[in-house]
């Protein structure tokens, strides 16, 4: 599959998802496999400040390329200067957030706000467009409501902009992530242009993989809550679009081993005071399903020190391998 001038080895890419695709999750997905890693949500006039938080959430590095950087922001000439700025950090790609639901973005008329004024949306589309050499692609819903179904026009817009590619989350705003995705209604909008459409939506498992492909026609899918505690998945999917393998999940051991890589990175990452807290959501979706989940989740929310949290990960996985071998 190609964006624009950059062909990806696979069509499985890496949903944006604000405070989980950081720079130690997207390696560590990028390690088992992905045709693409796109960045968390990076407001624009907050990049162009270059705040200690934003320029951690926007640190291409070497070893994650292809990497697309995603902007939000309702500015054009402020969302160009910030794609520029990416570009010369490394961004392969250019992502622009027509699709956050969350209130706190919505307020300020950005994210999924911006479909509902497609002059402006339009504007920034072209804005972007101009300001970099790189691709440029756009997320969006497939509209605000189920009264204003405009996804389709906007994708044409944004083909006509010259922009490489859309991705489609099958919900609308008003929606938020509640229901299912609405895979069927992504069809009209591939239909519509001739550049890629991604599709993206509640993907879980290879089936669903099959069911959303049938349904919508798309040329890739994008994966986000879906990866939550299994940076593998994508692999999986990667192997069953090549020719239809199933690939199983690590065994006990080796999950033990990419947990401690991965809390270990985000110690690195963000300081031991901070990073400890930012790992707690990922040490809970890693233990689902497991045997007393739910107290290793209260036990490790208590601890404080990186050396405490490490022997609690030691400990509930052992008790977990020494259950399954018995």
């Amino acid at each position: 599959m190609k964006i624009g001038n950059i062909t990806l080895e696979s069509p499985v890419i890496l949903a944006p998802m604000s405070g989980v695709t950081d720079m130690p999750f997207r390696k560590l997905v990028k390690k088992f496999g992905t045709g693409l890693v796109v960045s968390e949500m990076i407001a624009s006039q907050e990049m162009l400040r270059a705040s200690t938080k934003t320029q951690k959430m926007a640190t291409p590095c070497e070893d994650e390329n292809p990497i697309a950087v995603q902007l939000a922001g309702t500015d054009p000439e402020i969302m160009a200067e910030a794609a520029k700025m990416n570009e010369a950090r490394g961004a392969d790609i250019i992502d622009i957030n027509m699709g956050c639901p969350v209130k706190k973005v919505v307020k300020s008329y950005a994210g999924s706000a911006l479909m509902r004024n497609e002059k402006l949306a339009g504007e920034i589309m072209q804005a972007v467009k101009k300001a970099v050499s790189v691709p440029v692609t756009v997320k969006m819903r497939l509209g605000w409501d189920e009264e204003s179904l405009n996804a389709v026009t906007l994708a044409k817009m944004a083909e006509d902009a010259g922009l490489s590619c859309v991705t489609i989350h099958g919900r609308t705003r008003n929606q938020m992530y509640g229901g299912h995705a609405n895979w069927a209604a992504i069809a009209p909008i591939k239909q519509a242009v001739s550049i890629p459409v991604i599709g993206n939506g509640d993907i879980n498992t290879l089936e669903d993989v099959d069911q959303m492909r049938t349904q919508s026609g798309v040329d890739g899918v994008m994966i986000g809550r879906g990866a939550y505690g299994r940076p593998w998945f994508l692999k999986q999917v990667m192997d069953y679009l090549n020719d239809g393998s199933i690939t199983e999940p690590p065994s006990l051991e080796e999950q033990r081993d990419i947990v401690l890589e991965h809390y270990q990175a985000m110690l690195a990452h963000y300081g031991e005071h901070v990073g400890v807290r930012h790992a707690r959501k990922h040490l809970g979706w890693y233990c689902k399903g497991l045997k007393d989940a739910t107290h290793f989740r209260n036990e490790i929310m208590k601890l404080a020190t990186p050396q405490e949290v490490t022997q609690k990960i030691h400990d509930f996985y052992t008790a977990n391998i020494e259950r399954k071998v018995a």
